[in-house]
């Protein structure tokens, strides 16, 4: 859909939409690193660490790939350019993820349990993700809110 057209409520559905699917990744590869691990402790240790690095991981390309092809509609092509532009999401989502991390962490001290952690962690991605939309429209894609591109219907 042409950016003429797109609706600030088009744009916000369908970044939510993407905010579940890459949401769901991260949560699903940290699933997959923590349950071979024989139910490790989910309140320390090795099994978290790397299940949140691995989470995180997924759901940032995820998200990347998404965003810049149905958000930004971002054309851009050339492997430096990409890796600029993947450059810069990824900064601004250093922050969102301490968010993200902080939300799951809390969520596990409270409940020591695969609920806790995964409740945790639904939020503070939500929370995260309303953050890397501002920073990524403003630093990241060339989408400035002043152009005129997207309607305020």
């Amino acid at each position: 859909m042409p950016k003429e057209t797109r609706t600030r409520w088009h744009i916000a559905l369908l970044y939510g939409l993407f905010a579940l699917i890459a949401t769901s990744a991260n949560l699903m590869s940290q699933w997959v690193v923590l349950n071979p691990l024989g139910g490790a402790s989910l309140s320390g240790g090795t099994g978290l660490f790397v299940a949140l690095i691995v989470g995180t991981g997924a759901g940032l390309v995820v998200k990347y790939i998404l965003d810049k092809t149905w958000i930004f509609q971002d054309t851009s092509h050339g492997a430096a350019t990409h890796a600029r532009k993947f450059s810069l999401y990824s900064l601004m989502g250093l922050f969102t993820t301490l968010i993200f991390w902080g939300f799951e962490m809390l969520g596990n001290w409270l409940r020591p349990d695969s609920a806790g952690l995964y409740i945790g962690g639904g939020i503070g991605l939500m929370i995260g993700y309303v953050i890397k939309y501002h920073l990524d429209k403003r630093y990241v894609f060339d989408l400035p809110s002043s152009s005129g591109r997207i309607s305020d219907a």
